[in-house]
């Protein structure tokens, strides 16, 4: 359990600050060092000088697939062809391979800042409920040092003569305790049918959902524009992120203004997913390649959220990666243009809108999760990733032996 705990010397906007975190896992207060005297505290932890800022948020993973990169091939290299090369393999994967390699991922997160994650789970006609199961298993089991929150990731085709068996899947899941609903429309044969099925069935569930939606670079892929369409129409209020939305980067400057206008009004949360889009999108284009990310700063101009995530980890979607949110807001820097300030704000209170419905801050009243970091400022520390971290979940320091899962 938290007890009071006063983190002493961290460097908060270019002061040195004590932080004191309530027994209940929450900020009480944040003071100048030199007025220490005026808490009451049971243990004290020395930040010693490092550089303090919000923990991470991953808005968008999947840990079920995490670590596969080496099991699985991939010679295409793009969406359809990791697709193809999981199935090929899926029959191998079990219950409590799936657990060992999320808890894996999710410790390394946690190593690196994380203290909340959604993760996606596939839900699959072929595989059932095992990949649900196991996240919400994995989640069981890292509950001390992080937050795990599990999306189904239904299978398509949603609509037409396969429609039932997939939906009875996906109550199935949501009997089973997922947290939210979320699909690939783009990938069905009519995917504003499937955004419509799909957001009735988080709707009819009271849950949030959050959609693989466009990820293709097709200039008549049109699942976030549908959607925001019918959330206007018929004056839904609900939380719901749309993820990828890399189509809509092919699109005219007046389209995309269009369509942010639309995002905004509906109150859909984009989720950019630079490293696993760069590394799956134009395969195929050599000459003017696009980059195959959201186009973020319009979409932000318009007044929509904006979140960044990971997508894969070592999987045949995305080879490489680190679980480390500061390397997405590094690539969110070089390859979208955003500031420092703008890509650390996706990594934490915008991914956590996406991941709670609220956004987050480092402030007193808000929840004691947050990192020192062996850095000056902030784009010093996005450009190095220090791994020199110290990680507060809930008020309390994370260690080694609180990630070691028995």
């Amino acid at each position: 359990m938290p007890r009071r705990t006063l983190f002493t010397d961290g460097r908060l906007e270019g002061e040195l600050v004590d932080i004191l975190c309530d027994e209940h896992g929450r900020i009480a207060a944040i003071t100048p060092a030199q007025d220490r005297h005026n808490n009451t505290y049971e243990v004290e932890e020395s930040l010693a000088g490092l550089l303090v800022l919000p923990s991470f948020v991953e808005p968008h993973s999947h840990l079920d697939k995490a670590f596969l990169a080496d099991r699985v091939d991939n010679p295409d290299g793009d969406l359809m062809g990791a697709i193809r090369g999981l199935e090929a393999i899926r029959h191998t994967i079990t219950f409590d391979d799936t657990v060992e390699r999320a808890t894996r991922a999710a410790q390394l997160m946690s190593r690196n800042g994380v203290t909340s994650v959604r993760t996606h789970a596939d839900t699959t006609v072929a595989g059932g409920l095992t990949s649900v199961t196991a996240l919400l298993e994995a989640r069981n089991r890292c509950k001390d040092f992080i937050d795990v929150q599990v999306a189904m990731l239904l299978e398509w085709p949603v609509t037409g003569p396969e429609a039932p068996s997939r939906l009875s899947l996906a109550r199935e899941a949501i009997a089973c305790g997922v947290h939210v609903v979320g699909g690939c429309p783009h990938l069905d044969p009519n995917p504003k049918e499937a955004v419509d099925v799909l957001l009735t069935l988080a709707l009819e569930s009271g849950l949030p959902l959050d959609l693989h939606a466009d990820e293709n670079l097709r200039t008549d892929s049109s699942d976030l524009e549908h959607l925001a369409d019918l959330m206007i129409e018929r004056g839904i209020s609900h939380q719901v992120t749309a993820s990828h939305c890399v189509s809509l980067s092919t699109r005219t400057l007046d389209d995309i203004r269009r369509i942010a206008d639309k995002v905004a009004a509906a109150g859909i949360t984009v989720v950019a997913l630079p490293q696993t889009n760069l590394f799956l999108q134009a395969r195929d284009i050599h000459s003017l390649a696009p980059r195959g990310i959201t186009p973020s700063q319009l979409l932000r101009q318009a007044g929509v959220v904006v979140a960044a995530g990971a997508d894969n980890l070592q999987d045949p979607f995305n080879l490489v990666g680190r679980a480390d949110p500061l390397e997405i807001a590094n690539l969110m820097m070089v390859a979208a243009h955003e500031t420092p300030d703008q890509s650390f704000e996706m990594i934490t209170t915008h991914s956590h809108l996406a991941v709670h419905g609220t956004p987050s801050s480092l402030r007193v009243g808000e929840a004691g999760n947050f990192i020192g970091i062996r850095a000056t400022n902030l784009r010093e520390a996005i450009a190095m990733g220090p791994p020199d971290r110290t990680v507060v979940y809930g008020g309390v320091v994370i260690t080694e032996p609180k990630r070691n899962i028995k």
